[in-house]
C-alpha cells in the first residue's frame, strides 16, 4: 500500500467520524427542541376513592386518533408527552374497570396539563361534583349528599321538575298546569331556602325566590342536587339545599347541529335546535327553544323561550376564559284557584329572565388554581288582570257555587270573592363578584379560599284601581363574604371536609357559618356479595335573608311606614334578623353485589330557627316584652300584623335510595323519603288567637282549629308530604331506549287560605288543615328510537293514571299529556 493511499484512507476515516458527530449532534438538538415543545400531560390514575391503579393505559386521542400513551407508575402517576398543539381527550384502561372517556381540553405546545383520571367499574363518567366544596370530587369521596341529574335524563322533557322529583328528598309543588309558580321543599325546608345557581351565578329573586316552573330543559347540561344547608361555601340563601344547573359545553372537531321538534294533545307544540364543538382554542354551544300549549284549564295558555350560549377560550392550556348566557321569556294565563272559583279569571304574567357571566379560570403548575367569576341575574316579572269575572252581586263579583273537597274528607259549598284588575310588577337584579383561590398540598390536604361581593336590588309595584290602591317598594343590599374550606383523605378509605364563612350582609349583619363532614370507607368495593361499605357524616349550617315582600312587612318598616321613626330609634327596633338553619346527617352506602346493586340509606335532623312570621299587635304585646312599650295604636289595632324572627321548626326523616343495573341495557332504581316536620314555636295571629286557631274556625266546623296563612304549634308546616317517593326503569340498546318513571307523595298539610272570603265575607270556605291535600302517584313513559341518518324519533306520554291532585287544593293540575316528534343530527364527530 502506498503512502498516498494510506493518507487518504486515515484522512476519509477522520472525515466519516466528522460527519457521524455533526448528524448525531444535528439530530440530537432536533430531539431535544422538541422535547422543550412537547406537550406534557401528566396525572394520577385512580379509582373512584382515590386508590391509585397501578399499570393503567392512558391514551392521548386528538380527532379521533391516539396520539400517544403511557402506563400509569405504582402510584398511579402518568407522564405524557406528544409534539403537537392541539385538542385532545384522555381514556383510560385498567383491568376490572370500564373505560374512562374523559372531558376534552386544549394544550399549547410549551404547557404542561394536570389532568387526573378517574376509572370506575360501572361508569364511562366517573360523577364529579363541584357544588359541595367548590373543588371537582368524585361522588364517593363526598361527606356530604349530592345527586346528579345527567344531560340525557332530559332528553324527552319539557321541563326539569319531573326530573328533580326523582331525588331524595325533594318535594315539588306546581301551583296549576305547565308554567304554574313550581316550589321545591327539600328535606322540610321552606321554598326560599334553596339556592339556585345558574353557571355559576345565583338565579333566585333578592332573599331567595325561585320559580322552576318556567325553566326549560334546553341548554340544560347537568344538575346538582346539595342536601342541605351549604352557607359555609355560598353565604346567604343556601338554608337548605343548593340546586346547580350548568349549560352543556361543546366538544366535537367538526360543528354539530341538532334539532328537535314534536307536538301534542292541549294545542302542544315545541321546537327547540342547538349548535357546537370546538375550532382550535375555541369551544361553542348555542341552543333556543320555543314551546306553547293551552292546558287543560280555559284562559290558562302557556307559551316560552329559551336561549343560551356558552363560549369558551383557552389562551393557553392553564388559562381559560368562559362567557355564558341564558334567556328564558314566558307568558302565561293566571286563571287562579278554579275548584274554588268554578270559573277561570282573565289575566296574565310575564316573566323575562337573564343569567350571565364571565369566569377566568388559571392553574399554576398543577397545584393551584385561582378562579375569578362576575356574574349578573336581571329577572322581571308583570302581573295583569283584566276584565271581571265571575257573578256581579252589586257589591263586587264572586265564583260559581262549588264544593271544596280535601283529601281528609272535609268539604265546603260556597262561593269565593274574586278580585280583578289588579295590576303589578317587580324586578330583582344581582351583580357578583366571587374569588377563589384554592391549593393542593397533597391528596392529604387541599385548601380553598373565597370571596364574594353581591350587589342586589329590588323593586315591586301595585295598582289596584278597584280599591284605589297603590304600593310602591324598593330595596337595594351589597353583602360580602369570605369562606375557608379544607378537604383531604387518608389511605384512600378517610375523607374530610371542613370549612366556615364570615359574611357581612346588609340587613342583619355578621353571620358565621360552619360545617363539617366526614366519610369512612371500611370495606372497598369487590364483586363479591356485601362487599363495599361507605359510611359518612355531616354537620353545617346556614343563614336567610329574607325576600323583599317580607322585609318591607317586618316591624322596623311596618313603624316607619306608619309614622313611628322615633319609635324605631327610641327601643332599637331592628330590621329583620337572618332567617338560620342547621342540620345534621349521618348515611351508609352498601354494595350488595358488586357495584350492580347498591343501597344507599340515611337520616337528616334539621332545625330551622329564627324564621320570619306575621304577628299581631295584641300578640306582641303578650309575647314580646321588648315590644311592650310600643305606642297603643299599633298593639290593640287588629288589622295590624308585622314580621319578626319568632317562628321556629324541625324537620327530620330518612331517606333510601336503591339502584340495580344487573347488565348494560338495563337500569333500575327507586328511593323513599319518610319526613316529620312539627313547629315547635310560632306566635302568629293563627297561632295565638282564640285558643290555637278557634277564632278563625269554619262556623260550620266548630271544634276544628284551622291555621289560615301559617301553621299552628305542633302541626306540620304546609305544603310538605310526610311520605315521597320515585323509581326510574331503564332499557337501552344500540338503537332504542325506553324510560318508565314515577313519583309518588302522601297527603300533604295546607290551606285554602279564604278568611273572609265566602260571600257573606265569612269562614265558611276554610277546612283543617291537616292532610288537606291530596297525595299522587305520577306515571311517565317516554322513549326514543334511532332510525338512521342522525334521525330518530321519540315520545313522551305524562301521567299515565290521568291524576289531577298533583298540587294543592284549589288548583287541577294537568291531565294525561302526550307529546311525538323528530330529533335531526347533522354533523360532528
Amino acid at each position: 500500500m502506498s503512502l498516498f493511499s494510506s493518507r487518504f484512507t486515515a484522512s476519509s476515516s477522520i472525515r466519516a467520524a466528522f460527519l457521524r458527530r455533526v448528524v448525531f449532534t444535528i439530530l440530537f438538538l432536533i430531539a431535544a427542541s422538541a422535547m422543550a415543545n412537547a406537550v406534557v400531560v401528566r396525572g394520577r390514575v385512580t379509582d373512584a376513592l382515590g386508590k391509585p391503579v397501578p399499570g393503567a393505559r392512558v391514551q392521548l386521542i386528538e380527532g379521533g386518533k391516539v396520539e400517544a400513551f403511557a402506563f400509569a407508575g405504582l402510584d398511579g402517576a402518568y407522564e405524557i408527552r406528544d409534539a403537537n398543539s392541539g385538542r385532545f381527550t384522555l381514556l383510560g384502561f385498567a383491568p376490572g374497570y370500564l373505560p374512562a372517556i374523559g372531558q376534552d381540553f386544549y394544550s399549547g405546545a410549551t404547557d404542561v396539563l394536570q389532568q387526573d383520571v378517574v376509572l370506575a367499574a360501572n361508569t364511562v363518567r366517573q360523577d364529579v361534583s363541584v357544588t359541595a366544596t367548590g373543588i371537582p370530587t368524585p361522588l364517593p369521596q363526598l361527606t356530604s349528599p349530592v345527586s346528579v341529574i345527567p344531560e340525557e335524563a332530559f332528553a324527552t322533557r319539557v321541563g326539569v321538575a319531573d326530573e328533580m322529583r326523582l331525588t331524595p328528598g325533594a318535594f315539588l309543588v306546581q301551583t296549576g298546569q305547565v308554567g304554574g309558580v313550581t316550589s321545591l321543599f327539600l328535606r322540610g325546608g321552606n321554598s326560599t331556602a334553596n339556592l339556585v345557581l345558574i353557571d355559576g351565578i345565583p338565579a333566585g329573586d333578592v332573599g331567595g325566590t325561585f320559580d322552576f316552573g318556567t325553566v326549560s330543559s334546553t341548554a340544560v347540561g347537568k344538575m346538582e342536587l346539595y342536601r342541605g344547608p351549604d352557607s359555609a361555601m355560598y353565604g346567604t340563601d343556601a338554608g337548605a339545599s343548593v340546586i346547580t344547573i350548568n349549560t352543556p359545553r361543546g366538544f366535537t372537531l367538526r360543528p354539530v347541529l341538532n334539532y328537535s321538534g314534536d307536538a301534542g294533545n292541549l294545542h302542544t307544540w315545541r321546537n327547540e335546535a342547538s349548535i357546537g364543538g370546538t375550532w382550535q382554542r375555541l369551544d361553542y354551544y348555542g341552543a333556543v327553544s320555543r314551546f306553547d300549549t293551552s292546558n287543560a284549564v280555559q284562559l290558562d295558555r302557556y307559551h316560552s323561550t329559551t336561549s343560551a350560549i356558552n363560549l369558551g377560550y383557552d389562551i393557553n392550556g392553564n388559562t381559560q376564559v368562559r362567557f355564558t348566557i341564558r334567556n328564558a321569556d314566558s307568558v302565561q294565563g293566571l286563571p287562579g284557584a278554579f275548584d274554588f272559583q268554578g270559573v277561570s279569571t282573565s289575566g296574565r304574567q310575564g316573566d323575562q329572565d337573564i343569567y350571565s357571566g364571565v369566569t377566568v379560570e388559571n392553574r399554576y403548575k398543577g397545584n393551584w388554581h385561582n378562579l375569578l367569576r362576575y356574574g349578573i341575574a336581571r329577572k322581571r316579572e308583570q302581573a295583569d288582570e283584566f276584565d271581571n269575572v265571575g257573578i256581579n252581586t252589586g257589591f263586587g263579583y264572586v265564583g260559581n257555587v262549588v264544593t271544596i273537597r280535601g283529601a281528609n274528607g272535609y268539604s265546603a259549598t260556597g262561593q269565593v270573592q274574586l278580585y280583578n284588575g289588579s295590576n303589578d310588577d317587580q324586578a330583582s337584579d344581582r351583580d357578583q363578584l366571587y374569588y377563589q383561590s384554592d391549593y393542593t398540598v397533597s391528596k392529604h390536604f387541599i385548601g380553598l379560599f373565597g370571596f364574594r361581593y353581591d350587589n342586589e336590588r329590588g323593586v315591586f309595584n301595585d295598582y289596584d284601581p278597584q280599591y284605589a290602591f297603590v304600593e310602591h317598594e324598593k330595596v337595594q343590599r351589597t353583602n360580602f363574604e369570605y369562606n375557608l374550606q379544607f378537604q383531604g383523605s387518608f389511605w384512600d378509605r378517610l375523607f374530610y371536609s371542613a370549612g366556615g364563612a364570615i359574611e357581612k350582609n346588609h340587613l342583619y349583619g355578621i353571620a358565621g357559618t360552619p360545617r363539617v363532614g366526614l366519610t369512612y370507607v371500611p370495606v372497598r368495593s369487590t364483586g363479591k356479595f356485601f362487599h363495599g361499605t361507605r359510611l359518612r357524616a355531616n354537620a353545617a349550617t346556614g343563614v336567610q335573608e329574607p325576600t323583599l315582600a317580607l322585609e318591607n312587612s317586618s316591624l322596623y318598616a311596618e313603624l316607619l311606614a306608619d309614622g313611628y321613626a322615633s319609635v324605631v330609634a327610641q327601643q332599637h327596633i331592628a330590621p329583620p334578623g337572618a332567617e338560620r338553619s342547621r342540620t345534621y346527617d349521618v348515611g351508609v352506602d352498601q354494595n350488595i353485589f358488586g357495584e350492580k346493586l347498591v343501597l344507599k340509606a340515611g337520616y337528616f335532623h334539621n332545625m330551622f330557627d329564627h324564621q320570619l312570621e306575621g304577628v299581631g299587635g295584641k300578640a306582641l304585646a303578650a309575647y314580646f316584652p321588648q315590644y311592650a312599650n310600643l305606642p297603643p295604636a299599633v298593639l290593640s289595632n287588629p288589622y295590624f300584623t308585622a314580621y319578626v324572627n319568632s317562628l321556629a321548626f324541625a324537620a327530620q326523616g330518612e331517606e333510601a335510595e336503591l339502584q340495580w343495573q344487573p347488565t348494560s341495557r338495563f337500569l333500575v332504581r327507586g328511593g323513599y323519603t319518610h319526613l316529620d316536620t312539627k313547629v315547635i314555636q310560632s306566635f302568629s295571629s293563627d297561632a295565638v288567637a282564640g285558643n290555637q286557631g278557634l277564632a278563625n274556625a269554619n262556623p260550620n266546623l266548630p271544634n276544628n282549629p284551622i291555621g289560615v296563612f301559617g301553621p299552628l304549634v305542633g302541626a306540620r308546616p304546609f305544603r310538605r308530604a310526610p311520605n315521597t317517593g320515585y323509581f326510574d326503569a331503564q332499557y337501552t340498546r344500540k338503537k332504542l331506549s325506553l324510560a318508565f318513571k314515577g313519583a309518588m307523595a302522601s297527603r300533604s298539610d295546607d290551606s285554602t287560605y279564604l278568611e273572609y272570603e265566602d260571600l257573606n265575607g265569612g269562614n265558611t270556605l276554610l277546612l283543617p288543615n291537616r292532610d288537606l291535600d291530596f297525595g299522587y302517584v305520577k306515571l311517565d313513559l317516554g322513549g326514543t328510537y334511532a332510525w338512521k341518518h342522525g334521525l330518530t324519533f321519540f315520545a313522551q306520554v305524562d301521567n299515565l293514571l290521568n291524576n289531577q291532585h298533583i298540587g294543592p287544593i284549589g288548583y287541577p293540575g294537568l291531565p294525561l299529556t302526550f307529546r311525538t316528534g323528530v330529533k335531526f343530527r347533522l354533523g360532528g364527530d
